[in-house]
């Protein structure tokens, strides 16, 4: 091959990667895509902890997958305005996303996967901050995220009784509806 076809790869690939064109570039889509993806696990590490089915990967993939969503286009110049139907669009992706977490067993009156299903639409929104460059709305909002799944239920449960006197958080099937 000739030098100048050599030199038409490069210059191709080059202009291929110009999406990060500089160091202030490369460092600022990596701090939004990286936080995305921590603040996620965060809250995915609490469910996965507690033993729900959405755990660390699919907080962090779905709050990675947000922050993408909103941040190329971004990139790509489109003005805020337009970027209410990207947003419209990943909202609506996770609401199927979440409901897939949902059970209603049928012999009973049992539903499950209600906070998980919560706590992903949550997740979400977290990436989109991250996406949009609102990394201190994103960490405020993990905070309270995970204060509300780790440190409200040490408030509610023990008080809480149902009509045979037993915790509300009893976990055996038929003995009340659960939202986690």
């Amino acid at each position: 091959m000739s030098t100048d076809v050599w030199t038409e790869v490069l210059d191709t690939l080059r202009s291929e990667f110009s999406d990060l064109p500089d160091a202030a570039q490369i460092t600022r889509i990596a701090v939004r895509l990286l936080l995305a993806a921590l603040l996620g696990g965060i809250l995915g590490y609490e469910r996965e902890h507690h033993g729900k089915a959405a755990g660390i990967r699919t907080h962090m993939l779905v709050s990675l997958g947000a922050a993408l969503f909103v941040l190329v286009p971004q990139q790509g110049g489109m003005p805020m305005p337009d970027m209410s139907r990207v947003l419209q669009g990943v909202i609506a992706g996770i609401g199927f996303l979440g409901a897939g977490a949902i059970l209603k067993l049928k012999d009973e009156e049992q539903v499950h996967g209600l906070t998980t299903a919560a706590s992903i639409w949550m997740t979400a929104a977290i990436g989109i901050a991250c996406g949009l460059g609102r990394e201190a709305t994103a960490v405020f909002s993990m905070v309270l995220a995970l204060l509300i799944l780790a440190v409200l239920p040490l408030f509610t449960r023990p008080h809480a009784r149902d009509e045979d006197g037993d915790p509300a958080g009893d976990r055996r099937p038929g003995r009340r509806l659960r939202d986690d």
